[in-house]
């Protein structure tokens, strides 16, 4: 029996998805795990596996187009199978969406501008093969199929896309597209005068279309920073010892350890001594999280932020962490992670410091409870005790913390006691 295939939510905040391409077509037999397509979603480009088996009888989502979570994107069934109930299914669900109908008059006058040849332009004397491989970058929509990262590059540079021939799977425009397109022909000697003029003229304003990934962005953070009451707390580190702990350990290993990495391990052994830092709102109810999962910002190639998380950072230590983080990286930044490699984190760190940002207050990032915004390391002239002036490598920490779950006096112990580990390393171990 004929049956609907759904879109399905492939990420945990996906509430709709992008068709980029189908490797199943219509006629094509499919058995359960087979991928029937890949998926832009608003953290990544994933495949589509196939829970079903038989005949693709029809293709209802072309590639480029959008569907909702729970919206069809296609019928699978047995060879020959007559499919016009589901069909007509499909055709009254997709009426009771669409505008109304415009009236006979528009509609005559519409039909009448059709019938109306064309004014010739300068592009009905674009060569046709020039014409036909432009379109192969196109999906039945009319959209142009590009990998996230060909449509970042191609925006960085300020080509259109649609004038990028694909060499990808059926057509979509890669990233080695982009990086090798070289433009309309040479202009004659007299345009190229012209052109040289107007380069001094101010850029014309771009409108950017917003990507599924940074609408996510705006929607989860808007929550996160209106729902939850934010307050702040600011502490400066001496990097000495950490930094000391850091070079000895290097000279020991193959590939260097990141500073990251410590970070994490001394924060997960802090979270563990203050767990209603690592704890989440519910409403009703609070949850301190068991498993220290500490996720970190990175900025991904193809624009946009996600947070690939090492579990139970706990329980490694730190060479374990900088393995995991490293591979997570990157792939995270080429948008090759699974839900579950960037969902969950009980707390999350944002490092700012390889950009030269002294210190900044970082959005919580749900389910956790706080965030750790962390600034470049600077030498600094610091005071002791009796007024001895030193120059040490310093930190700004600042911890953004949800006051419906952590209060001030416990975020104040976590961060202090952080401090302390971060500046006396052998303290992670009392």
């Amino acid at each position: 029996m004929a049956e609907k295939v759904m879109m399905i939510a492939l990420s945990p905040t996906m509430e709709d998805g992008s068709i980029v391409s189908w490797s199943k077509q219509e006629g094509d037999s499919v058995s359960a795990g087979d991928v029937l397509c890949e998926v832009e979603t608003d953290k990544a480009t994933m495949d589509y596996e196939s829970t079903q088996e038989g005949t693709i009888l029809k293709i209802v989502k072309g590639e480029g187009t959008s569907a909702r979570v729970g919206e069809t994107i296609a019928i699978i069934g047995e060879e020959g199978e007559d499919i016009s109930g589901l069909e007509e299914d499909e055709a009254a669900s997709g009426d009771s969406s669409s505008e109304p109908e415009a009236s006979t008059e528009d509609s005559s006058e519409e039909q009448a501008s059709k019938s109306k040849p064309a004014p010739k332009t300068d592009a009905d004397t674009e060569q046709p093969a020039a014409t036909a491989a432009k379109e192969t970058a196109r999906g039945q929509s009319g959209i142009v199929k590009a990998s996230p990262l060909a449509r970042k590059i191609a925006s960085d540079k300020g080509i259109d896309i649609s004038q990028v021939s694909g060499t990808g799977p059926g057509g979509r425009v890669v990233k080695a597209d982009v990086e090798s397109f070289k433009g309309a022909e040479a202009a004659p000697s007299g345009a190229r005068a012209a052109a040289s003029v107007a380069v001094s003229a101010p850029a014309e304003d771009r409108t950017v279309p917003v990507t599924r990934m940074r609408a996510t962005i705006a929607k989860r953070l808007s929550e996160s920073k209106f729902g939850a009451p934010h307050f702040y707390l600011k502490l400066s580190v001496d990097m000495t010892g950490i930094m000391e702990a850091r070079a000895r350990l290097n000279k020991e290993l193959p590939e260097k350890v990141g500073l990251n990495a410590f970070i994490m391990k001394f924060t997960a052994e802090a979270l563990k001594r203050h767990p209603s830092v690592n704890a989440s709102w519910n409403g009703d109810t609070i949850t301190e999280f068991g498993s220290v999962d500490i996720g970190l910002a990175v900025e991904m190639k193809s624009g946009g932020l996600i947070t690939p998380v090492v579990r139970n950072c706990g329980s490694k230590g730190i060479v374990q962490i900088d393995n995991e983080l490293k591979d997570l990286i990157a792939r995270a930044r080429d948008g090759g992670l699974k839900p579950e490699e960037y969902g969950g984190a009980t707390f999350s760190i944002s490092n700012l410091g390889s950009f030269g940002i002294e210190e900044f207050t970082a959005i919580i990032n749900p389910p956790g409870s706080a965030i750790l915004a962390l600034g470049t390391t600077r030498k600094t002239a610091v005071f002791d005790d009796k007024d001895v002036m030193t120059v040490v490598p310093v930190m700004k920490m600042t911890l953004s913390c949800d006051h419906r779950v952590v209060d001030g006096a416990s975020g104040a112990r976590f961060l202090s006691d952080l401090q302390k580990m971060m500046e006396d390393p052998a303290r992670a171990l009392y």
